[in-house]
């Protein structure tokens, strides 16, 4: 059974960090681009950084870079998107996707469920 597992989201100020990490089980991991995608309240899913296979090609839109970094370790079946001087409009519920290389949410074969991130004072 092919599961996805994001953990690490939560309430955090602003300007603060949170590491989102991913854990993949019942597929071949090391065979699957991973992307991070958000969807804030009302409104549509979108795109956030995706990384390579190997882990040596990655990308981030434009809105996190410098802030967000996505990594992956494939001995351990899971990957991670760093996330530093954390806005208020980071806030959304993040997902974790496993799937080809891709900036779109059709790219993407599995899903995770999501977590809550929140960015308040």
């Amino acid at each position: 059974q092919v599961q996805l597992v994001e953990s690490g989201g939560g309430l955090v100020q602003p300007g603060g960090s949170l590491r989102l990490s991913c854990v993949a089980s019942g597929f071949t991991f090391s065979s699957y681009a991973m992307g991070w995608f958000r969807q804030a309240p009302g409104k549509e899913r979108e795109f956030v950084a995706v990384i390579s296979v190997s882990g040596a090609t990655t990308y981030v839109v434009d809105s996190v870079k410098g802030r967000f970094t996505i990594s992956r370790d494939n001995a351990k079946n899971t990957f991670f998107l760093q996330m530093n001087s954390l806005k208020p409009e980071d806030t959304a519920v993040y997902y974790c996707a496993a799937g080809s290389y891709s900036y779109a949410a059709s790219g993407y074969n599995y899903w995770g469920q999501g977590t809550q991130v929140t960015v308040s004072s």
